[in-house]
């Protein structure tokens, strides 16, 4: 999942993402309101993490900017304000949550996990795709109860692909949520990615849970297709 963090405090914003990175989100960083408008509105991201104190505009603004350009991405709002007001400020200006630094980077997941369940349509902490079990809050996968180890990366297009089970998802869509701006369109990451993932979910089991789909891109189905087809 793709994450734009808008935080003008350089060290705060690199160990942020470095730390979101590690959780297997892609993270884009913007240093000020306007770069925040603009990102936003190139990029297809699932959440925006907005501090309030920033140059340009501030994140009030921005919030207020991308909700009234019908911007439907979760925003939640980070501050070093901790009066009511300023809270309530923020939720009308359209942010989804409020988290009031200094704060347990712990917590911060927790709310963006839960910031993502919502989307277009609740999603369960725990998704299961036919004998597949993948915990978003643990990070944690298993096929027919057989723990899969898996890097960061592998883990967050597992992900995209899981809450999207059924679908067919373009590479498009998959460099847009799982990889962040610095990706080469050119590159064939997505590939070896796919290909890394059908060695460790599928290699050894009775039937293929990962599809390509000819032209169209990637589908995780639990629409059974044999291992050897």
């Amino acid at each position: 999942m793709r994450i734009l963090l808008v935080e003008d405090e350089v060290d705060a914003a690199r160990m942020l993402a470095k730390g979101l990175a590690e959780q297997s989100f892609a993270v884009d960083v913007a240093a000020d309101g306007e770069e925040a408008i603009y990102k936003a509105g190139i990029n297809d991201y699932d959440l925006i993490i907005l501090d309030v104190l920033l140059p340009i505009h501030d994140g009030f603004t921005v919030c207020r900017t991308l909700r009234a350009d019908g911007f439907g991405i979760p925003i939640l709002m980070l501050t070093a304000r901790d009066a009511v007001r300023f809270r309530v400020i923020g939720l009308d200006c359209g942010a989804d949550d409020y988290l009031v630094k200094p704060f347990d980077f712990n917590e911060l997941l927790a709310r963006i996990r839960a910031l993502l369940r919502r989307g277009p349509a609740l999603t369960p902490e725990i998704i299961h795709v036919a004998d597949l079990e993948i915990s978003t809050g643990e990070h944690k996968v298993r096929r027919r109860g057989k723990s899969i180890m898996l890097t960061a990366k592998e883990y967050a297009l597992l992900e995209y692909l899981a809450r999207r089970s059924g679908q067919v998802v373009s590479r498009m869509e998959i460099s847009e949520h799982v990889w962040n701006e610095e990706y080469d369109p050119f590159s064939n990451l997505i590939e070896v990615y796919i290909q890394r993932l059908r060695q460790k979910i599928d290699k050894n089991d009775h039937f293929r849970l990962i599809h390509t789909r000819r032209s169209e891109g990637y589908q995780l189905s639990a629409e059974k297709e044999p291992a050897h087809a």
